[in-house]
C-alpha cells in the first residue's frame, strides 16, 4: 500500500505504556475444548469480534472474561519486569500505518453515511501490549484484534501483525489493513443496528442456527472491508500490485474449514462461525468489485 504522507487518524488510543505485558507473540492455537469452541476461538483471533461476544451473543454487554483479576495481575507483573526496555522502532512505524489505515476507513464511511443522509461516528482504535481492559472484558494479546460493541472500540495488539505472517501465513501490509477494515466493518454493523438485530434473533435459536447467523455477520464485515478497499482506491489510489492478493490470501487463511482441518484434521460445517475460506473470499470480492455496501446483505442471500 502507498499511504505516503496520508493523514493519520485522531482516534487512536495508545495504551501500550499504561499496562500490558511485553511485546512478544502468543501462540495462536489453543488446546482443549471441543472442535467448535477451539475453532471459534482460533477464528476470533483473526478478523473477528471478542470471543466472549461470539460465545454469548453478538453486541450488547458481553460478560467479563474468565478470572479477569488473575489475568490482569499476571499481565501487570510482566509489565513491571519489563519496564525500562527500549521501544521497538518497528512498533512506531506500525502505529503510523494503523493510524493512516484507520483514517481511510473514516473517510470512506463518513462519505458513505453522508450520501445516505446519516452521520458516521468513527470508532476509537485501542493499541495495547499484553493486555488491557475493555467494556467486553479484560483483553489479552491472545484475544487477537476485536471490536467491542459495549464501548464501540477496536482493540489491537501490534504483535498480532507478526503472528499473521509467521503463524497464519498471511503476510503483507494490505493483509494488515484488511484486518482493521474488517473490525471497522463490525462498527458499521453496530451503527446501522445489525448487531442488535442479530442478538435479538439469536435468542431461542439452537447452536447450529445461531452459528449460521454469526457466519452471516462475519461475511458482511468481510464485504464491508471490500467496499472500503474499492472506495479508498477511488478517493486516493493507494493499492499496489499484489495488494488484493494479500487480502484474499488473508481471508482464505482464516476460513473455518481451513482452521478446522489444521487443528483437528476434520471439518464440521455446522460449527462454522465465520464462514469457509471460499465464502470469506467471495464476500470480500463482492464488496471490492461493487464498492456498494448495499451489495453486502449477507442475511438476504439464499446461500452465504
Amino acid at each position: 500500500m502507498q499511504l505516503g504522507d496520508g493523514r493519520e487518524s485522531g482516534n487512536i488510543e495508545d495504551r501500550r505504556d499504561s499496562g500490558g505485558g511485553g511485546r512478544r507473540g502468543v501462540p495462536i492455537g489453543i488446546a482443549g475444548g471441543g472442535i467448535g469452541t477451539v475453532v471459534l476461538v482460533l477464528v476470533a483471533l483473526f478478523f473477528g469480534v471478542d470471543p466472549s461476544i461470539i460465545l454469548s451473543g453478538v453486541g450488547g454487554d458481553a460478560p467479563q472474561a474468565p478470572n479477569p483479576q488473575v489475568n490482569e495481575r499476571q499481565v501487570n507483573e510482566r509489565q513491571a519486569r519489563r519496564q525500562g526496555e527500549p521501544v521497538d522502532p518497528s512498533q512506531d512505524g506500525a502505529r503510523r500505518f494503523v493510524s493512516q489505515v484507520l483514517a481511510t476507513t473514516e473517510d470512506v464511511w463518513s462519505d458513505t453515511f453522508r450520501r445516505a443522509g446519516n452521520t458516521y461516528q468513527p470508532p476509537n482504535l485501542v493499541l495495547f501490549s499484553g493486555g488491557t481492559q475493555s467494556a467486553c472484558g479484560f483483553a489479552q494479546t491472545a484475544t487477537g484484534p476485536f471490536y467491542c460493541p459495549g464501548d464501540q472500540k477496536v482493540y489491537l495488539d501490534l504483535d498480532f501483525f507478526r503472528d499473521m505472517e509467521r503463524k497464519l501465513n498471511a503476510p503483507g501490509d494490505f493483509a494488515r489493513a484488511y484486518v482493521i477494515a474488517h473490525e471497522v466493518g463490525h462498527h458499521v454493523q453496530n451503527q446501522i443496528g445489525t448487531l442488535r438485530r442479530v442478538e435479538s434473533e439469536r435468542r431461542g435459536l439452537g447452536e447450529r442456527e445461531s452459528n449460521a447467523l454469526q457466519v452471516r455477520v462475519e461475511l458482511q464485515a468481510d464485504c464491508f472491508a471490500g467496499v472500503w478497499a474499492n472506495r479508498t482506491q477511488q478517493q486516493r489510489p493507494v493499492l499496489e500490485p499484489g495488494d488484493i492478493e494479500e487480502g484474499i490470501n488473508a481471508a482464505a487463511a482464516v476460513g473455518d474449514d481451513r482452521l478446522q482441518r489444521q487443528s483437528r484434521g476434520t471439518v464440521v460445517p455446522e460449527s462454522f462461525t465465520h464462514g469457509s475460506s471460499a465464502q470469506r473470499v467471495r464476500w470480500f470480492r463482492r464488496g471490492l468489485e461493487a464498492g456498494d455496501p448495499r451489495q453486502c446483505d449477507s442475511f438476504a442471500a439464499a446461500q452465504p
